[in-house]
């Protein structure tokens, strides 16, 4: 690439704590040595600003969900229009953009699993609540675009979902995994995980499950305390939810108030990684959350569900268990089938070394050959 092209990823909020950002944020800092200027359209903007990165500010006024995508998927197309930038990737649904990272999955997909949760009149509501209807048309709409040149989704899940929903050319569609820093990322030794138990209020030789996540509802937390309810394991609840309380309850009827700890949203979640023998994510729809890769690189094996499109990085009983969100005996043998750390860390070590090879370096050359592609 001899003249700087010019590369724009649209955001709608970027948040530095959020899976998709974190995705922005890495795939940035590893092309920012490439011959690219880097521009982010966005509503507004948390993270911290590198030097060499142009800041879009695309704040139309909203009235409520429709308006506010709808009014942020016209103004960010004017913008990205009268720009004339080289490749627009976006991260929302906005027909005419050159690469769509389907980073949420299909949205029609996320309702089905939804609606298994809800009353059936509710369940049968969704499907035409003005909202999703909306969502789903754009995404329609995205996809039969013909500036569309490439997808990136990071589980083969998705692109299954995305060839089989909408016929996109499955040569258009390219995996690329979420990467993650082991040297960062990596299994406490016994005295750190003590200590850091004893901070957490937990008993120094329980087997503990960690649930990392916001949006309790959609990640799994009610199967996830249904599971540990009639055990002697201990719960880790990291993130956080509007409706806490309700499933504070559940954990309270369930009768294992005294073994879930609801430690709140994390800026650093490392510690708590450390101080668990496995990760619980029995979540109801999920393309690939990066807590998986966290928790594998910090040795945890990790129990998940079949409609997580991390569930591919799991061989089951080897580093892992996978299993339907709602199979609350399966669940609980998984749960039992997790050893203490400092007994037995065979399963644990099994999934760092899975995840050895999704490597920062490995997530930015298979973008920049992406890019290079269409470019060129």
């Amino acid at each position: 690439m001899t003249k700087k092209h010019r590369l724009a990823i649209v955001r709608q909020k970027y948040r530095p704590d959020g899976g998709a950002e974190r995705f922005v944020s890495r795939a940035l800092s590893a092309l920012s040595n490439q011959d690219l200027e880097l521009n982010v359209i966005t509503r507004q903007w948390q993270g911290e600003k590198q030097d060499d990165w142009h800041i879009h500010i695309c704040n139309p006024q909203k009235w409520g969900r429709i308006s506010r995508e709808r009014g942020f998927a016209n103004a960010a197309r004017q913008l990205w229009q009268a720009e004339q930038f080289d490749i627009v990737q976006s991260h929302e649904r906005i027909p005419g953009c050159d690469i769509y990272r389907a980073g949420d999955g299909v949205h029609r997909r996320w309702l089905l699993q939804r609606q298994r949760i809800l009353p059936g009149w509710r369940g049968k509501l969704l499907m035409h609540d003005r909202y999703h209807r909306y969502v789903m048309e754009a995404e329609k709409a995205m996809y039969q675009a013909p500036e569309l040149k490439a997808v990136i989704c990071n589980a083969t899940m998705i692109k299954n979902e995305i060839i089989e929903d909408f016929g996109v050319d499955a040569k258009k569609i390219h995996v690329i995994y979420n990467s993650i820093d082991s040297s960062r990322f990596v299994p406490a030794q016994n005295v750190k995980r003590s200590a850091l138990r004893q901070q957490l209020g937990v008993p120094h030789d329980a087997v503990v499950l960690c649930f990392v996540g916001s949006g309790f509802e959609r990640k799994g937390l009610a199967a996830a305390i249904k599971a540990i309810a009639h055990t002697d394991r201990y719960l880790l609840v990291v993130g956080q939810d509007k409706d806490e309380k309700r499933y504070r309850d559940l954990a309270q009827s369930e009768g294992c108030r005294d073994r879930v700890r609801f430690c709140g949203v994390q800026k650093e979640t490392l510690s708590f990684y450390q101080a668990s023998d496995g990760l619980l994510l029995p979540t109801l729809y999920d393309p690939f959350p990066n807590v998986i890769l966290e928790a594998m690189a910090c040795g945890l094996p990790v129990i998940t569900s079949n409609t997580c499109g991390g569930a591919e990085f799991i061989e089951q009983g080897r580093n892992g268990f996978v299993c339907d969100a709602l199979d609350i005996s399966r669940l609980k043998e998984a749960v039992m089938a997790i050893p203490a750390q400092d007994k037995d860390n065979e399963l644990g070590m099994a999934a760092r070394h899975k995840v050895k090879d999704a490597t920062p370096e490995r997530l930015s050359s298979q973008l920049i050959s992406l890019y290079k592609t269409l470019l060129d």
